[in-house]
């Protein structure tokens, strides 16, 4: 249906207002995992106020839109029988930036692995010779890709990222070498993380817990053993504090573990 076009006055980017069928609009593989529970809140609030808030989409080159801002309002619509949808049309670049883009629910951190693997398998794809390094404006930290390889390559959906992610983000930073190369070093880092991960479940039922947010504290007081607790800087290599890291958890005591004492 036609529409009409308006310029962001911030940027100056050319936008386009119009109609769209819903057999028209797809969701890219690089959005988050949908959620069901979400799906329904949206229904409940498009059945009060109606479809007010249009998609964010931008053109696949095939004659259809796929959705970057919006992929839950769309099926919440759907379920509700609505076949047409108001969206802004934005030009084609912008889907690399989805996950700045896509403020309808705060993603966590398994939804910024998921993207941050989709990135790299599209350059993987198409610019396997593009540094890794040049992904660092599409993706908010390095160490997503890698729990990405976790979570989407290897299938360990349940991998407790959030137990290791404040000592990745000491240690995993973008490679200065080509995505085809990083491919691998990827894959090795996500294996050595998934070994991690055997030795601090198992401690953690050794040390009989309950709680989940203890399998962070017990990688804090394992690497505060290590390094200290207020460190900035790790000299060695992320192979070696990992080994390091392993070896510390298994002797760490439940007397050591307190919850809220998970800071490094």
């Amino acid at each position: 249906m036609e529409g009409f076009k308006f310029r962001d006055q911030l940027k100056g980017v050319e936008l386009e207002f119009v109609i769209l069928p819903s057999e028209k609009l797809t969701i890219p593989s690089i959005q988050r995992e949908i959620s069901e529970n979400h799906i329904k809140r949206l229904m409940e609030s498009i059945e009060k106020l109606g479809f007010i808030e249009p998609l964010s989409v931008v053109p696949d080159g095939k004659g259809s839109y796929e959705v970057i801002n919006g992929q839950h309002r769309l099926l919440a619509g759907r379920q509700l029988g609505i076949t047409e949808f108001p969206v802004i049309v934005l030009p084609p670049e912008y889907k690399q930036h989805i996950i700045a883009l896509n403020i309808e629910k705060a993603p966590s951190l398994k939804d910024k692995a998921h993207q941050a693997y989709e990135i790299f398998l599209e350059y993987l794809n198409n610019a396997p010779e593009t540094p890794e390094y040049k992904l660092e404006n599409l993706i908010e930290e390095a160490y997503f890709i890698t729990i990405g390889f976790i979570t989407d390559r290897m299938g360990d959906k349940k991998f407790p990222g959030y137990a290791f992610e404040k000592v990745l983000k000491k240690l995993d930073y973008f490679l200065d070498q080509p995505i085809s190369k990083a491919e691998q070093e990827r894959e090795n880092r996500a294996n050595l993380l998934l070994k991690a991960k055997e030795v601090l479940n198992r401690r953690y039922e050794e040390l009989q817990m309950k709680n989940p947010l203890q399998k962070e504290a017990i990688v804090s007081k394992a690497f505060q053993s290590l390094y200290g607790r207020y460190v900035r800087s790790i000299t060695d290599d992320f192979y070696t504090v990992i080994e390091r890291l392993i070896d510390a958890i298994q002797k760490v005591s439940l007397e050591e573990i307190q919850v809220e004492d998970i800071n490094l």
